[in-house]
């Protein structure tokens, strides 16, 4: 997908993890229905989820404006790039790399730190090491940046789809963001070398020498080598060893007679060879690759969305099939014709569920044999809230559903029913046992929905299991409220 297209898939999935008014379950199977018939003849599954976007778009967008200024935020102007390569000019302008009064040193201690600076940043980007994005996009920031980014006129589906939409686009968003560095800093070399000339030009500067340690043999070896590229593009010849001599400084001769323009086109010349071309060079190959990648986005639908492989179970024209997989004990009736109602508010009437064997405390490994070989969708793992998580057990069952294979997501699905009967009237026990279940889900990364199957008409259920069917793994948590 494009950029623009990945957004719109991004924003209408936010919005199918949290029906409401604005976008109900009938709308979201009214959008596959369309796809359905206007994408037809389309064989990537991206292209379908797509035109279903476009079309849940239809009703969205007239419901809520929001979506259409969401949608048209930029979140990347190619003018950025422009501002930050000023900036770096102007600061480099103000730099003075020739140094306090009207004497240039011909070692040049200030030119070799910014050129090590760069040196060491290029080495970096050869190793891979560098990582620009989740540095300054990642955790609590990220969510900040998603939150702060619309200025807080966005709330509910809108900031789920911003902050989801930052860790899709991170690739592109690092690439980005080191073509404003590698431009910046372009334009930071640019900067010093103008301001050589500048100097140069305004003012009459004097070149010498001076080192306690240094004599004139080991300044001409030494300038040889550091200056060999700059040697090489000017065509200028090094000063030899009797004239570097005369240039030393010293008690005796406090003061630099020679004429410093030589050594300021050689500096210039090495500015140039060292930063200004290699960084913009690295500045077109940062936009030519975030420009490919913003063609290419692709939404990993894999183990990301377990809504993914329903609707495309639906698309090839198979029935989207559901397969339960209790824990510890098996479901009373009631709570099996609770959790086929809320499957079928959430995923429509067509879909098939099938309750598998229950998974005995201490035979957790065995879950390969009673995974069947039928073709499934979707599996639930089935707990009851009253346990306490253990990871000796239901850790291990975890392990074992993930083992399984990524060909057919799964997610835990946690009953809080006779946790409520029994404990109800206790206020903090419910909060409690909650986050000890989010604590187990978030260990294991796994997608977790808390719901109460002897009331699953409640509009709660249906919100946690869709956005535990929408989320990422270890991404999406949620229960009844009620």
């Amino acid at each position: 997908m494009n950029e623009q297209e990945a957004r719109q898939v991004l924003l209408v999935q936010a919005y199918d993890a949290a029906p409401g008014p604005l976008w109900t379950a009938d709308d979201a199977r009214w959008a596959s229905r369309l796809a359905d018939e206007t994408a037809a003849n389309e064989t990537s599954a991206e292209r379908w989820a797509v035109a279903r976007a476009q079309h849940a778009l239809e009703r969205l967008k007239p419901r809520n404006p929001a979506v259409d200024t969401w949608l048209a935020h930029r979140w990347w102007r190619r003018r950025w790039l422009v501002v930050a390569s000023t900036l770096g000019l102007i600061a480099g302008l103000a730099a003075n790399l020739l140094g306090p009064g009207q004497r240039v040193d011909v070692l040049a201690p200030m030119l070799w730190a910014v050129v090590l600076w760069n040196l060491g940043i290029y080495a970096l980007l050869l190793l891979n090491i560098l990582r620009v994005a989740p540095g300054l996009m990642g955790g609590h920031i990220r969510q900040l940046v998603a939150r702060l980014w619309h200025r807080g006129v966005v709330a509910g589906p809108l900031a789920v789809a911003a902050l989801r939409w930052s860790e899709v686009a991170r690739p592109m968003h690092a690439v980005r963001a080191a073509a404003l560095l590698h431009g910046a800093a372009g334009g930071f070399g640019l900067g010093l070398l103008g301001g050589l000339y500048w100097r140069g030009l305004a003012l009459d500067y004097r070149a010498g020498w001076e080192s306690t340690f240094i004599e004139p043999t080991m300044v001409h070896a030494l300038l040889g080598v550091l200056l060999a590229p700059a040697l090489a593009l000017t065509g200028l010849t090094l000063p030899d060893e009797s004239m570097l001599g005369a240039m030393r400084l010293t008690p005796q001769n406090p003061q630099a007679h020679a004429s410093a323009a030589i050594w300021i086109h050689l500096y210039a010349a090495t500015l140039m060879a060292f930063i200004v071309l290699p960084r913009a060079v690295l500045t077109v190959l940062a936009l030519f690759r975030a420009n490919w990648l913003s063609q290419r986005i692709r939404l990993d639908q894999g183990p990301s969305a377990a809504m993914w492989h329903l609707d495309q179970a639906r698309r090839s024209g198979r029935e989207p099939r559901v397969q339960v997989m209790p824990y510890a004990q098996t479901p009373a009736a009631n709570t099996a014709l609770g959790l086929r109602q809320l499957l079928a508010q959430a995923l429509g009437d067509e879909v098939v569920m099938k309750m598998g064997d229950t998974t005995l405390v201490g035979q957790e490994d065995a879950v390969a044999a009673r995974a069947g070989t039928a073709q499934t969708s979707l599996r639930i793992a089935l707990a009851d809230m009253s346990a306490t998580p253990e990871r000796e057990h239901h850790g291990r069952w975890c392990s074992a559903l993930d083992a399984l294979g990524s060909d057919t997501p799964w997610l835990l699905l946690v009953d809080e029913a006779a946790y409520r009967t029994r404990f109800g009237s206790l206020p903090g026990r419910l909060p409690e046992r909650r986050q000890a279940w989010q604590a187990f889900a978030d260990a294991q990364g796994a997608r977790l929905a808390m719901v109460n199957l002897d009331q699953p008409e409640l509009p709660d259920n249906l919100i946690a299991l869709r956005a535990a069917l929408q989320a990422s793994a270890g991404g999406a948590s949620g229960g009844a409220s009620s």
